[in-house]
């Protein structure tokens, strides 16, 4: 009879930062109850003793995941980031430990949406500074400086799927789209790409941007693509911080060229929030600022929790690694009459040779084999005839393979 290398109840998993319940009630639905929960990002020195017993860690965005970190982890075998990105995870060091890191890229979208069309209405309206102005006792009621946003043109920077889920809510209430991307995208409703970046800017009442950190895209809004906007017209930042040259926008609108922002991302954003928060953009009228909410809404949440926590059981269960950000993606079928065998190693030649020559010693028939690499690791998923008993050997033998990262016996 075959038996988990580990069984789930004794996987441990580790979930810190306020994981949203749902990981734990998705993880608890495929047999996986030994979660342990954090409400808040650990001190590097109780996250070091999290991980020298933890199987699997479950992370937000605060909580940084060194290559030191890794090392102390001999148990750990798979990172979820429950949040976008995953920046603050080495994920290099990850890789060349055997350890896939999963996110959810898209479970956030509408939140982030329906956030930006919000202030695009506000920011029309001038409702941030009228606000600030009744706070203090100042009633100003004037319509100088309000439009409705029906008929003004969004141009939506980065039509992925923030940008193209904007283009529908902002079409829906009588906006008039066009988008620039780099890469060739459909168009949904009446939306229109540009043929340039420029060609937007000088088109656009409101320019939205969605765009992921890259080299290309740091410091893409600067002093020069400012000028290039429409007297008056707004600028809406749910991306990343670096995207834009906040101390040019705080210039550009200070000056009255821009005639007002919304930002949710910085350059420099706090830990926590017991560490003060700072911008040049602060005071400014008709600014709103947020402090990185885009996608901070329970549903948002709920959502991202049981995605990744669908794709850390998948992985545990079957080695599957689709959606893994940092390896190379494969998924199998669980096969009933077989055990498998995962091999991560780095990519030289000759293992594959070596590894059957580990089971075709034990004149082990191998039912199925699947290979990926990539300039970095090879990944082997490996099915043998009938159900072997954990203490034959074999994981041992796999492991001496030289090259060899990680290997893990599933079933």
């Amino acid at each position: 009879m075959s038996r988990l290398s580990v069984p789930k109840d004794k996987i441990r998993i580790v979930l810190v930062e306020g994981v949203h319940e749902s990981a734990a009630r998705m993880l608890a639905a495929n047999g996986y109850v030994n979660v342990e929960r954090q409400p808040a990002s650990p001190s590097a020195e109780t996250l070091r003793e999290l991980l020298a017993e933890a199987h699997v860690l479950g992370i937000r965005s605060r909580t940084r995941i060194s290559a030191e970190l890794i090392a102390a982890a001999p148990k750990l075998f798979c990172i979820g980031c429950f949040c976008i990105g995953t920046n603050q995870v080495d994920l290099a060091a990850a890789k060349l430990a055997g350890i896939p890191v999963f996110n959810a890229p898209y479970s956030n979208t509408r939140s982030v949406a329906e956030l930006v069309l919000g202030e695009i209405i506000m920011l029309m309206r001038r409702i941030p500074e009228k606000s600030a102005l009744a706070h203090r006792g100042v009633w100003r009621k004037t319509d100088a400086g309000s439009h409705e946003i029906r008929g003004k043109v969004l141009g939506i920077v980065g039509y992925g799927h923030i940008g193209s889920q904007l283009s529908v809510l902002a079409e829906a209430v009588g906006m008039r789209v066009r988008y620039y991307d780099i890469v060739e995208k459909l168009s949904l409703g009446n939306a229109a790409p540009t043929a340039s970046l420029a060609e937007l800017l000088e088109l656009a009442d409101v320019v939205s941007l969605h765009v992921p950190a890259t080299a290309e895209t740091r410091g893409m809004i600067g002093e020069g693509e400012l000028a290039r906007m429409r007297p008056g017209a707004l600028l809406v930042n749910a991306a990343r911080g670096e995207v834009v040259d906040v101390d040019a926008l705080a210039a550009a609108i200070g000056a009255g060229r821009i005639g007002g922002a919304a930002v949710d991302v910085f350059p420099v954003e706090p830990a926590g929030g017991a560490e003060p928060f700072a911008s040049p953009l602060q005071g400014l009228g008709n600014v709103i600022l947020t402090p990185h909410v885009g996608g901070a809404t329970e549903e948002a949440q709920d959502s991202i929790g049981a995605e990744v926590a669908g794709k850390l059981a998948s992985y545990s269960d079957s080695g599957a690694t689709i959606g893994a950000v940092n390896f190379v993606e494969v998924s199998l079928p669980v096969q009933r009459d077989a055990t498998r065998f995962l091999h991560i190693h780095r990519n030289v030649p000759g293992v594959l040779s070596r590894i059957n020559e580990v089971f075709s010693a034990k004149s082990l028939n191998i039912a199925g084999q699947y290979l990926r690499t990539d300039a970095e690791i090879g990944y082997v998923v490996t099915d043998i005839d009938g159900r072997l008993e954990a203490g034959t050997g074999i994981r041992r033998d796999l492991a001496a393979v030289p090259g060899t990262l990680r290997v893990r016996f599933l079933y």
